[in-house]
């Protein structure tokens, strides 16, 4: 009977543990308890200016709600992707943005695409979740209550 509470012991630390570090590893995808509002920003236009402009749009929302009222999310497909290319001039504000909250998706479809086009797959920033598509991941968000705005 020792050896089964040992093991049972065992279990529940492993199982702590284990919760506790999933947890931290999707904590940048977790949502805010007591956001107030929710907000997708949709970046599929390649010209630097829309790109510059949808991380303002996410910056000012932010200053106006406050980090802990409003959930954002950044959806990149298309030509847009490349905003979150690892190298992107952005990478600096998109690390800001990621530290008050902010979230990055990325769709996979797109990158499949541009792999084929450039011999390899492009390198993302460390931010960037893959996301399925990046349309279904909008119209995922907007069917739990997210506004869609395409600065």
């Amino acid at each position: 009977m020792t050896s089964i509470k040992f093991n049972l012991k065992a279990f529940a630390l492993y199982a702590v543990l284990f919760m506790s570090l999933f947890g931290f590893a999707t904590s940048s995808m977790a949502k805010k308890e007591f956001a107030e509002h929710k907000v997708v920003l949709q970046i599929s236009d390649p010209n630097p200016f829309k790109q510059k402009l949808v991380l303002n749009v996410a910056n000012n929302i932010l200053k106006h709600y406050g980090p802990d009222l409003v959930e954002v999310e950044i959806v990149a497909f298309g030509p847009g992707l490349r905003l979150l290319f690892k190298n992107n001039v952005s990478s600096g504000r998109i690390q800001g943005l990621v530290d008050n909250g902010v979230r990055f998706s990325a769709c996979s479809n797109t990158i499949k695409s541009m792999s084929k086009k450039l011999g390899h797959a492009p390198a993302l920033n460390p931010n960037a979740v893959k996301v399925a598509a990046g349309v279904v991941r909008i119209l995922d968000l907007e069917q739990d209550g997210y506004t869609l705005i395409k600065p």
